[in-house]
Order: C-alpha cells, then structure tokens, then sequence
C-alpha cells in the first residue's frame, strides 16, 4: 500500500494557510498536523491540531516527525501587534526560521514558505526587510527542497477586517495590466494550488515563486 504524505501547517487560520488546509482535505489523501499557538477548534479526521510554543525547538521537532512537507505562511499585522515591532519579529521572523531549523535537525525534505514580492534584507521598509531576512536565513539551511512564494497583493476573504488590503484587493485587479507582473494581485488560492502542487512534486534545491511562476504552477 502506497504511503499516505503526511503534511504539517502552520498558520491554518490566516489568508493562505485556510486556503491550503482546504486544497490539501479536498484534492488529497493526506494527514495533516497544525501547529498552532492556540486551539482553532478543527475537526477534520485527518488534521492534528498541536499546540506548541515556537520558541521550543524540541517541542517543534516532536510536532513536525514524520512530515513529507512542512508549509508556513505565518504572519501578524502591525495592528494585532499595536505597533510594537519586537513582537512583530517574534512571529514574522523567529517562527519560520526556528521551524526550518526543526526541519534541518529531524529531516523533513520540504519546507514551503509564504513570504513577498520585494522582501530585501536591505529594504528600508520593515515588513520587507524582515521578509528579506527570513529569506536570507533560511535559504542557507540544509533542506533538500526549499520553496520561497513572493506574492503581491492577495485576493481572498479574510477572517478579519483590514480596511487598507480590502481597498488594494478592489483596486488593483482593475490597473494590474499596468503593473510589472511581479506586483499583480494574486487569488490565495492560486497561491495555495501552486505551493501544494510543488510540494507533491519531488523538487529540489531553492526556488523562488513570484505571480507568473505561481499562475503556471497550477
């Protein structure tokens, strides 16, 4: 009997991870773990809800055993955080390296990550610089296939309200012709389709997604 892939997810509750958990229970067999830093209240018989704290790598290396791929699109917003940008590392930047490291140590052939289109370690704006850095930090790492998705602006429905992102989801699709493609918005779920497809596809080595390889890659 062929194996089942077992996958692991961390941010299920945000924009993307809710789109990926969908296509993986839809267009899949495979079991899949959360990892989460609080219940989210799945019921799914194939997911695996498991509360950890990030900052613990043995605990991160227990939660992550036996998975084929570990997907990671965490992220906060400056809102949530009330500006403190200290707290806005610890998630953004401290989570997906620690859990790359995690992989590093217990094996794991496939890290997928969501980070941005312009993400620079020598960007001068926060949230790109920071994105650059994760990229920077995790590229280095001993895993066989690294997977890095840089999309623009997201087009989906979010849980939550974001007034400024709920405007550029109206307004850009009507202009994205007169944008380099880079920047064009990009449905969720086509993000969600591209790096599920590339997980189950035996890549290997670092590669970088932006907007036309992830329209392709589905």
């Amino acid at each position: 009997m062929e194996k089942k892939l077992h996958f692991a997810l961390i941010g299920a509750s945000g924009l993307i991870g809710r789109c990926l958990l969908n296509e993986i229970l839809q267009h899949t067999e495979a079991f899949v773990t959360i990892l989460s830093r609080r219940a989210l209240g799945l019921s799914d018989s194939r997911c695996n809800e498991i509360i950890v704290d990030f900052s613990d790598q043995s605990s991160l290396q227990e939660a992550l055993k036996g998975a084929d791929a570990v997907f990671v699109s965490i992220g906060t917003t400056q809102k949530k955080v009330k500006g403190d940008t200290n707290a806005y590392r610890k998630i953004d930047h401290d989570i997906p390296i620690a859990l790359a490291k995690a992989c590093v140590t217990i094996g794991v052939p496939s890290f997928l990550l969501v980070s941005s289109v312009g993400a620079n370690p020598k960007s001068q704006n926060f949230y790109l610089r920071l994105k650059g850095e994760v990229e920077q930090a995790i590229e280095k790492m001993a895993i066989p296939y690294i997977g890095i998705f840089q999309p623009s602006v997201l087009i989906g429905s979010r849980s939550e309200w974001r007034p400024a992102e709920k405007i550029s989801q109206l307004v850009m699709p009507m202009i994205s012709f007169l944008l380099p493609v880079v920047y064009r918005p990009i449905d969720a779920k086509t993000v969600a389709k591209a790096m599920l497809g590339e997980a189950t596809s035996s890549q290997k080595g670092l590669k970088r997604y932006t907007y036309r390889e992830m329209k392709t890659n589905i």
